[in-house]
């Protein structure tokens, strides 16, 4: 299997996808200025109010609705701590020192958040569930610093090893390896890709995400106000590539020297051998489309998802979870029988909706009906089918067998709201109004943009993005419309084929690849 991630960085987010064997089972889009309440930020934050009838309490972080933290989600190290958060915010120009912290005793589970926090309090929280609908963050109190290897937890006390690691001599190898480099008054859990490293890698990693600690808490001691960001989770280009990152990758594709060298810098620093596979992209034709990922975007959003032969799911979002309804279409092979047929669509089904719970990052509970098999054996073959699907699936998630209704219910871990990419288009000519002008003139439209673009504004040097059609239509020829455009107002002009586009949509782009608005909501009139 080849796998492949490819990055793309425009001006205002960055949309990343992961292929596995040239198919798109993972996106993930981040805007670039919205405040961003990922999902392992700290913050300082202030107590707003407590609600004892749910033991718990509202946090003011800085996000638009204040975030939920439970009474259990406080942590048995939270008295130690908050004693440590006094000591440190005492002093403001000496960080006391992380050895000398004294250890508080475990905090009760029976406990209140009356007796444990009031109103007003000062904080140190971390977002653990992205704002969703609307809800604000959900947070923790137990902090914890990620790396490729490890994870830190201050003020705990004992090393854990992954479970994944089923070797006992490996396991116990590492525990005395770990336990002999931690410093005191820090916990560290031993990831599954530690497995067979040696000491001075694992030193040297321990050694950052005490560093990351450090600066977090210098922060807190330093601010001036709350709530207050102190440690900040690497960017979502990073923080997915921490995640997934496999030796085993072919390329990772980025078209931004910025996130390009951060990328190389990242890959160079847990796998150095690999730091060639991150390539610079640098085609005319917009990465997505080079390597067909905006092809399947827009066949694998939306309601209706087609799969084999004519079969198709249709997938809906309620307040309370995802329903997924299997169809199997305009298939008529009745030479198999029913039953055949049934579970032939029902093993399709199985296979692409593994991909889409990935792919659009669907989490909580989900319902899918699938077509009535009378067999149990068949049951049972399509039951097994989706927990080897989901095996690839990094979320934790809950597979049911088919209740006597033929439901399947699932449940799949939810820390952010699910992807939607909208693949419903406005008409980018008529803008609603289900009229425009005739379209064998579309070309002298665009032309009358390029003579503003060249003679009024004063920009020679452009790119004009069309759908692929239109792109080979203006490119047809020896004597083609673009050479045409080219003689009249200059070489500096570029077309460019973008599949995103709808068929009459157009966009313009300096030679910077800054958009420049030129659509007016007249042009149906003009």
């Amino acid at each position: 299997m080849t796998s492949e991630v490819i990055i793309d960085v425009q001006p205002k987010e960055i949309s990343i996808a992961l292929l596995e064997d040239k198919d798109l089972v993972e996106y993930q889009n981040e805007k670039r200025e919205e405040a961003s309440y990922s999902v392992g930020n700290i913050y300082l934050g202030r107590v707003r109010k407590l609600m004892p009838g749910l033991n718990a309490c509202f946090v003011d972080v800085g996000s638009e609705r204040d975030a939920f933290l439970h009474y259990l989600d406080l942590g048995t190290q939270f008295s130690s701590y908050e004693k440590y958060l006094k000591q440190v915010q005492s002093d403001k120009k000496r960080l006391y020192p992380m050895a000398k912290a004294q250890r508080m005793p475990d905090l009760p589970k029976e406990g209140s958040v009356q007796t444990t926090l009031k109103q007003g309090q000062e904080i140190l929280v971390q977002v653990v569930k992205e704002p969703i609908s609307t809800k604000g963050p959900r947070l923790t109190c137990e902090l914890s610093f990620a790396g490729r290897y490890m994870v830190l937890m201050p003020f705990y006390d004992k090393v854990s090893v992954s479970s994944k690691i089923k070797k006992s001599e490996e396991r116990a190898r590492l525990k005395q390896l770990v336990q002999s480099i931690r410093p005191k008054n820090f916990g560290v859990i031993v990831r599954t890709s530690a497995e067979g490293k040696r000491v001075a890698e694992l030193d040297a990693e321990l050694k950052v995400l005490v560093k990351r600690w450090e600066d977090c808490i210098t922060k807190a001691q330093k601010a001036t106000k709350v709530p207050q960001l102190c440690f900040e989770e690497t960017g979502r280009a990073v923080a997915l590539l921490r995640d997934v990152f496999d030796p085993t990758y072919d390329g990772i594709y980025v078209n931004d020297d910025a996130i390009f060298e951060q990328v190389k810098d990242y890959v160079g620093l847990i796998a150095p051998d690999k730091k060639d596979i991150v390539k610079r992209y640098k085609g005319t034709v917009p990465i997505f489309d080079n390597f067909n990922v905006t092809k399947q975007l827009k066949s694998s959003f939306g309601r209706t998802v087609n799969y084999k032969r004519g079969a198709y799911l249709i997938i809906q979002h309620t307040e309370a979870m995802h329903v997924v309804d299997v169809n199997s279409g305009n298939r008529t092979r009745a030479e198999n029988g029913q039953e055949a047929n049934a579970l032939e669509v029902n093993l399709g089904a199985a296979d692409e909706l593994a991909r889409q719970l990935r792919l659009r990052d669907m989490g909580g509970i989900i319902v899918v009906d699938f077509i009535d098999m009378n067999l149990a054996e068949d049951r049972q073959m399509l039951y097994e089918r989706m927990c080897k699907n989901m095996q690839k699936d990094r979320a934790r998630h809950n597979i049911l067998p088919l209740s006597k209704f033929g439901l399947m219910q699932i449940t799949r871990q939810r820390v952010r709201p699910a992807m939607d990419v909208n693949v419903e288009e406005t008409c980018p000519t008529c803008f609603g109004k289900g009229k425009i002008k005739s379209s064998i003139l579309f070309t002298d439209q665009l032309e009358s943009k390029i003579d503003r673009m060249v003679n009024k504004i004063g920009i020679r040097r452009f790119s004009l993005h069309v759908h692929p059609y239109v792109a080979a239509y203006i490119n047809q020829g020896m004597w083609s419309l673009k050479r045409q455009w080219q003689m009249k107002y200059g070489m500096g002009i570029r077309i460019v084929p973008s599949q995103k586009l709808a068929f009459l949509q157009y966009e313009f782009y300096d030679k910077n690849q800054q958009y420049i608005d030129m659509q007016e909501a007249n042009d149906s009139n003009e």
